[in-house]
C-alpha cells in the first residue's frame, strides 16, 4: 500500500512549496512519526532555494512501527535531529562518534524526500530520541540540534570551574548560556550592544560584556573556552588576547564561509580550536536528560507548520527578530 503523507520543500526561487511525499511499507527498524513540533534552524536557511524537504528539529508522536521495532511503540514521543544513520561498523560509530561516519546520514546529504517541516516522516529507530517526560514537545524540538550543537563541545571538553565565553545571544547562545550555567561553569557573554543583559544574566550569564565601541577586551580573569554562536565571524583580534594559555575556541555555525584568523597567537599561547558538529547518539540522549532535570528551555517564537507560517518563520529569521529560536507547531 505504501505511505504518503504532505511535505514542504525549497525551492529554486526560496519559495516554500506543499508537496507529498511516498514511502514504501516500514521493515526493519523503521518508525513513522507523526509529526507535532519543528523547530526553525539557521542551517535551513542554507537549504531554501534547495529541491529537498525542510526542517531537522523534529518532534512526534510514534504512529506505527515495524517489526524490528524493539523499544519505541505507538503513542511515545519522541525527536530527531540532524544525523539520520550511519554505517554502525567503522571505528568512529563503533566509538560513539558515529556524527563522523564517512557514510552517515546527515540533513542536506540524504533523505531529501523528508524532514520535519511535514506531517510526518520514517526513521531508523535507532535514530530516534525518546522525549522525557519532565520535558513539553515544544521545548523538545529546538534542543534536537540546537541543543545538541552547544551541548557535545561543553560535554567533551569543559569543566565546572572553568570561564566559558560565549559569543552572541541567539538561537544557539541562549542555549549555551544555560547548559555551560548548570554545569557550574562561570559564563562570559559577549553581544553587540547593552540590550540582552537582563536577559543574559537571567539564563545563568555572571558577566556580560557589549562589544559595541571597544577596540579591545578588559578582563579581569581570561576565558577557558569560547563558544561562537554568531552567524558571522567575530574580530579575532579582540578575543584571542582574552582567551587563557592552552584555551580553546569551538565554532559552531555552519557557514559555507572560509575561517579567516591570525595564526601567532595560537602558536604562543597555545590555544586550540577545535571543530564540532551536533551529537553522538549517547550524547544526545545524556543533552535531554540534563535539559529536563535542570530545566533548561528554549525561549520560543511560534509559527503554524503551514506554507504561510514557515515563510513568515524564515523571513522572521532572516530579518534577525527571531527571539530565539523559531518552532513550527501542527495544527
Amino acid at each position: 500500500m505504501g505511505i504518503d503523507f504532505t511535505v514542504f520543500k525549497g525551492s529554486k526561487e526560496g519559495k516554500v512549496i506543499k508537496t507529498t511525499t511516498s514511502k514504501q511499507d516500514l521493515s526493519g527498524d523503521e518508525v513513522l512519526v507523526k509529526v507535532t513540533h519543528s523547530g526553525l534552524c539557521g542551517t535551513d536557511l542554507h537549504y531554501k532555494t534547495t529541491d529537498m524537504v525542510l526542517g531537522h528539529e523534529g518532534v512526534g508522536v510514534v504512529a506505527q512501527v515495524a517489526d524490528d521495532v524493539i523499544d519505541l511503540k505507538v503513542g511515545d514521543r519522541i525527536g530527531w535531529g540532524y544525523e539520520h544513520d550511519s554505517c554502525g561498523r567503522c571505528q568512529q560509530c563503533l566509538s560513539g562518534h558515529e556524527q563522523y561516519c564517512a557514510k552517515r546520514h546527515m540533513y542536506g546529504m540524504t533523505e531529501f524526500d523528508q524532514g520535519s517541516l511535514a506531517s510526518h516522516a520514517v526513521w531508523r529507530e535507532a535514530f530516534l530520541f525518546k522525549i522525557p517526560d519532565a520535558m513539553a514537545s515544544e521545548d523538545a524540538a529546538p534542543l534536537m540540534c540546537g541543543g545538541a550543537t552547544v551541548f557535545t563541545p561543553l560535554n567533551a571538553f569543559v569543566k565546572s570551574s572553568d570561564r566559558v565565553g560565549i559569543i552572541g545571544v541567539g538561537g544557539l547562545g541562549h542555549l549555551a548560556i544555560q547548559f555551560a550555567a548548570k554545569m557550574g561553569c562561570e559564563v562570559v557573554v559577549f553581544s553587540g550592544t547593552d540590550s540582552k543583559r537582563e536577559e543574559a544574566t537571567k539564563l545563568g550569564a555572571k558577566e556580560f560584556v557589549p562589544m559595541k565601541g571597544r577596540d579591545k577586551l578588559d578582563l579581569e580573569h581570561k576565558i577557558d573556552h569560547l563558544l561562537v554562536t554568531t552567524s558571522e565571524q567575530p574580530d579575532w583580534s579582540m578575543y584571542l588576547p582574552a582567551m587563557t594559555s592552552g584555551g580553546t575556541i569551538y565554532p559552531l555555525t555552519v557557514s559555507m564561509d572560509n575561517l579567516s584568523i591570525p595564526s601567532l597567537p595560537f602558536i604562543v599561547s597555545g590555544i586550540c580550536l577545535q571543530g564540532s558538529i551536533v551529537a553522538p547518539r549517547h550524547v544526545h540522549r545524556k543533552m535531554l536528560a540534563f535539559a529536563a532535570f535542570h530545566g533548561i528551555k528554549p525561549i520560543l517564537m511560534k509559527f503554524p507548520l503551514d506554507e504561510s507560517g514557515i515563510e513568515e518563520a524564515i523571513k522572521t529569521l532572516e530579518d534577525g527578530k527571531m527571539r530565539y529560536r523559531g518552532l513550527l507547531v501542527a495544527k
